[in-house]
């Protein structure tokens, strides 16, 4: 979801667009790649604007007649009204009961294509529909048809949509506007392609449109507007055949931004997934395509990974900073004394009439929540699907597991507990950007403790899980009553608020450790985790700190910028 791409992937010229808009990365794992059978969907909404809380929304039933406000998701803007569903299920962020997970990245387009009188933006339609489907491809249906009635009030997007045995990518994109003499749009809706991500696979998409050929003939595991292509004529997009269809290259033509901002997540999630082989070749003779440089060295729609992927793994790479390839930003002067592996933004800086790229990995300041999705076909909805929670940057956050049939959401993550403009001193996304912008100053000495406390307690619940499941399975039993499923839900909803709840206390306790160990620029020694050497004389006085200093490349660059100044003689 990225602002900046709606120019910029319009744009011929190759220079790095600055935004300040949301930026998303997706990975998506079908059931055939994944350790245990599961389906996962990561999804890292990251915005300089969102704050992290958990959406929730219990099942209902309406009247007819029944009017549903519209916002927009970005900018909470009233778009319009549209009628509600008889029935909604409940949504636990971006899955629902029935284990069904949308997620998405914003590509862009052309900006032409935008609707200013569209009701329906993007996110409405992700948290709408998952309210009324079942399954992906009731999903993809719904999506359209809200849309088409509607209008499409966004600019062009990639959806991730995934069931317990599915998943798919969708691309849309506006029609625009066009109006006939009674003032009416007669361009209303969108157009669109959804490829069902083969089993055993993997994908994922990261702010740039990446579909390109349709499989036209293939209506089991292609699905497409009727007038995907047409409609690229007539606007003068495209001339060819329909084989030579490209819905990227249409909508969305590929540039610098497009490749380095956008498209250099999607090779570094494969390059770790793929062991450094994507489908057969070195992933690194793709690296011309992702830093920018050959846009016909394209990445491929699916990849197979190296070997089944775990909820860890997927977990980890929305921790990735490009470490150990050419954008690896820990190693350059701009990370500072303490190989700091972030840029403060804008994407690009000027110096000496040249622009310079800032680099967007993976794992970024400016995330308000992040998530991986789980669903499992061999157990039933009532407690198949699991929401791991995340907020603020994920380098520096934790997963939680919340479980989609919940009957109430933790308070430190709970909508209205606190927002971006106020402090909440319960709020997990508030003690954890502490944690998180502590980091950023004293990364190399910080972020290994961070991570520690991370790996042992995500490892810690991904082993609970089977026995948390067990104990589920036998309360809602054999033949589920309505006591039982109660009683389940009662028990997974206790399960998952003591598991935040212990998380934001942890989290607290971490934050004041890391300060008293930390503070300016010193590092305390320790008797243990969380208890310091005294002086000696009183235990109200620290014993002689270590001073660690800087990095040799911070030496360096201060060195020869300053070292007239500096040098002793």
């Amino acid at each position: 979801m990225n602002k900046f791409l709606k120019t910029a992937l319009c744009a011929a010229g190759t220079a790095l667009i600055a935004y300040n808009g949301f930026a998303c990365t997706n990975v998506l794992v079908t059931k055939g790649a994944s350790k245990d059978g599961s389906v996962f969907v990561t999804y890292a909404a990251d915005s300089h604007q969102l704050y992290g809380e958990l959406y929730f929304s219990p099942a209902a039933l309406f009247r007819p007649g029944i009017m549903l406000n519209v916002n927009e998701w970005d900018t909470g803007r009233f778009l319009g009204q549209i009628p509600q569903a008889g029935q909604t299920y409940q949504t636990v962020g971006n899955m629902n009961e029935h284990q069904l997970i949308i997620t998405e990245t914003t590509y862009g387009g052309r900006e032409e294509l935008y609707d200013p009188d569209g009701i329906m933006d993007y996110g409405s339609l992700i948290y709408i529909t998952l309210q009324r489907a079942k399954t992906a491809r009731e999903a993809i249906q719904i999506i359209v048809e809200l849309a088409n009635e509607y209008g499409y009030a966004s600019s062009g997007e990639s959806f991730s949509i995934a069931d317990k045995d599915e998943v798919w990518i969708m691309e849309l994109i506006g029609k625009g506007s066009k109006l006939d003499k009674k003032g009416r749009n007669v361009r209303k809706g969108i157009v669109w392609v959804a490829a069902r991500v083969p089993d055993g696979y993997i994908c994922a998409h990261a702010n740039q449109a990446r579909i390109t050929n349709i499989e036209f003939d293939d209506p089991e595991n292609w699905l497409y507007a009727e007038d995907v292509v047409d409609f690229a004529r007539e606007m003068g997009y495209f001339e060819g055949t329909d084989e030579e269809f490209s819905f990227c290259d249409a909508y969305a033509p590929l540039n610098f931004s497009g490749m380095r901002g956008c498209e250099s997540r999607v090779w570094s999630a494969f390059n770790i997934l793929c062991d450094g082989e994507i489908n057969g070749r070195p992933a690194e003779e793709y690296l011309d395509y992702a830093m920018g440089y050959n846009a016909d060295n394209r990445l491929p729609l699916f990849v197979k990974p190296a070997e089944k992927v775990s909820l860890k793994d997927v977990a980890d790479v929305m921790r990735d900073h490009f470490e150990g390839c050419p954008m690896d930003m820990t190693v350059d002067a701009g990370a500072g004394g303490h190989h700091t592996p972030y840029r403060w933004r804008p994407m690009e800086f000027e110096y000496d009439g040249r622009t310079y790229v800032n680099e967007r990995a993976i794992a970024t300041q400016q995330t308000g929540f992040w998530i991986v999705c789980q669903s499992r076909s061999w157990l039933p909805d009532e407690i198949g699907g699991v929401l791991w929670f995340g907020v603020d940057d994920a380098a520096t956050s934790c997963l939680t597991p919340v479980y989609t049939t919940v009957n109430e959401i933790p308070n430190c993550v709970k909508v209205g507990n606190g927002s971006m403009l106020e402090y909440s001193p319960t709020s997990l996304f508030w003690v954890t950007n502490r944690i998180a912008n502590f980091a950023y100053m004293l990364y190399d000495r910080i972020e290994p403790e961070v991570r520690a406390v991370i790996d042992e307690r995500e490892n810690a619940a991904i082993e609970m899980q089977p026995v948390i499941d067990a104990a589920a399975l036998e309360l809602l039993g054999e033949n589920p009553t309505e006591e039982s499923i109660q009683a389940s839900r009662d028990f997974l909803t206790r399960y998952s608020m003591d598991m935040a709840q212990d998380l934001f206390d942890t989290w607290r306790e971490l934050d004041i450790y890391l300060l008293v160990k930390y503070m300016d620029g010193n590092v305390k020694k320790e008797n243990g985790h969380g208890t310091f050497l005294d002086n000696g004389y009183s235990d109200r006085i620290p014993a002689s700190p270590d001073q660690p200093g800087y990095s040799d490349k911070w030496k360096e660059t201060v060195a020869k910028d300053a070292g007239d100044v500096l040098e002793v003689k």
